[in-house]
């Protein structure tokens, strides 16, 4: 199984800049990849907040794997203080 060097956080940061910047995506730069790296730290908030819906997999989901180490992985992988579980800061 492969596992990324890079927290999951900041690869979705990375993804979402480049989905508004790079002409292969919505955006109009050719070569976005600087821009990327000078922009992903703005869409953190955005990252997270993706990561917090992905919390509970959906049926499909659920039904090729255990639902519970799922949630784990992705509560995990959110900076503390950041699940949106009840009693955490949001």
């Amino acid at each position: 199984m492969n596992v990324s060097k890079g927290g999951i956080v900041e690869r979705i940061a990375r993804v979402l800049a480049g989905q508004r910047l790079s002409a292969n995506a919505d955006g109009n730069n050719a070569h976005a990849s600087g821009d990327v790296d000078a922009a992903w730290c703005d869409h953190v908030d955005d990252a997270i907040a993706v990561l917090r819906t992905m919390r509970e997999p959906d049926a499909r989901m659920a039904g090729a794997g255990d639902p519970a180490v799922w949630e784990r992985m992705v509560l995990a992988a959110l900076p503390e203080g950041r699940s949106g579980a009840p009693g955490n800061d949001q």
